[in-house]
């Protein structure tokens, strides 16, 4: 899948930002640290070390394998190379981070539209005065999300991951070392707009919660069942809409539950707050549980 996407492709460029950082005009050339793979391209606009892996080494374990047929001899051939080993060990990097620092990372992920931003938005307002947060944004392009989060007062950095469709661990690695939330803190992390890719590949985070909303259709979870087999917490958002949407909530429900039977679920809407109140008691029970 993704050998075929853009995410490893040579020149594919990966930008790192933190909103206000930046060098001339407000249009203009964000401080931060550039990662263009096959090229070989940094810029730090800040003096400390970073330890980079060109190699994308993505944990994934999708259970098939990819295979390839040889036109010169008729055989074909099975690969199943871990292309992603150094993935591996990042991911216990990130995780051995959180762990000695007691950061909460929470991965949020959903399609494209779910209301996933707005909802972050609505959690910082809520919680920057009770926790201490950072947020690390992925989008393949522009820094929009994270100025609204920065705007929704707390820390954060965008990353763009260009032809990418998720996150990986190793730049993960990099935007902590960029961002460094502090220690006894929430990290979240607001993954690529995608319901594939981003659900296989561990970042070393605490927790997953993929964010669904009642636009979308109440088949998402058989349709990208990894996503939810996966995923720790389900959000159905977007519930104000349900009066004129043609979306069966239990429908919904019975089928993340075909796919995992361990999963829980909140509804709740960014617009109207409803729901909030049980998805801030979530957030604080998980971390009680760390």
């Amino acid at each position: 899948m993704c050998d075929t996407c853009g995410c490893e492709s040579n020149g594919n460029m990966i930008r790192y930002t933190i909103p206000g950082n930046m060098q001339g005009n407000e249009q203009g050339q964000e401080e931060g640290l550039v990662h263009s793979h096959g090229h070989h391209e940094h810029g730090h606009g800040h003096n400390h070390e970073h330890e980079h892996s060109h190699e994308h080494g993505h944990s994934h374990e999708h259970g098939h394998s990819h295979e390839h047929h040889d036109h010169h001899n008729g055989k074909l051939i099975n690969v199943e190379t871990d292309i992603l080993s150094k993935n591996n060990l990042l991911v216990e990097r990130n995780r051995g981070y959180f762990e000695a620092r007691k950061i909460f990372a929470l991965n949020l992920m959903s399609s494209p539209g779910s209301g996933k931003t707005s909802l972050l938005e609505k959690t910082i307002a809520q919680l920057k005065s009770v926790v201490k947060l950072a947020v690390i944004e992925g989008d393949q392009q522009t820094t929009n999300d994270a100025v609204r989060i920065k705007n929704a007062g707390a820390p954060v950095i965008q990353v763009n991951t260009g032809n990418g469709c998720h996150i990986d661990s190793s730049m993960i690695n990099k935007a902590v070392k960029e961002i460094e939330p502090q220690e006894n803190s929430l990290l979240f992390i607001e993954n690529v707009g995608n319901l594939v890719c981003p659900s296989l590949f561990d970042l070393g985070e605490s927790a997953r919660v993929v964010i669904i909303s009642t636009t979308e259709g109440e088949d998402k979870p058989l349709k990208y069942p990894t996503m939810f087999e996966n995923a720790e917490l389900c959000i159905i958002n977007k519930i104000d809409l349900l009066p004129y949407l043609d979306f069966d909530m239990g429908k919904c429900r019975e089928y993340a539950l075909q796919v995992n039977s361990k999963l829980s679920f909140i509804e709740t809407s960014a617009k109207t707050g409803e729901g909030m109140e049980n998805w801030l008691n979530w957030i604080k029970a998980r971390m009680n549980k760390q």
